[in-house]
């Protein structure tokens, strides 16, 4: 393995799963204003070797019309993440999106959904 092969590796090992949810944060659901991390759209995220990340998401219905913008936000935000080498996005309907249970408080706050904080 040459000197340039080794970075590669020891950039893509220090990628996190944290960093990548940071830059999740910057993709933005154009319909609601709000990031794709904190409507609870991400489902998961897994490292995988050489770089490769693996989003699993939903969107907010399945005829969602900023299905394909979205999609395409999260790979090019996730492959700006220094050792990034490429993003796969795994599309899921299971479990169905409920911004009730799945986003977060202050997402519920901007949509209007209260409960008993």
């Amino acid at each position: 393995m040459g000197d340039a092969e080794r970075k590669q590796v020891a950039a893509a090992a220090a990628v996190s799963e944290d960093l990548v949810r940071d830059a999740l944060m910057g993709v933005v659901d154009p319909e609601l204003g709000l990031d794709v991390v904190d409507l609870g759209l991400v489902y998961g995220i897994e490292m995988r070797d050489f770089g490769l990340v693996v989003v699993r998401m939903t969107l907010t219905t399945p005829v969602c019309p900023y299905g394909p913008e979205l999609i395409q936000a999260v790979v090019s935000h996730v492959e700006e993440v220094p050792g990034v080498s490429q993003c796969q996005v795994e599309l899921v309907w299971e479990p169905v999106w409920d911004p009730r249970t799945m986003a977060s408080r202050d997402a519920k706050t901007a949509l209007g959904l209260f409960d008993d904080f």
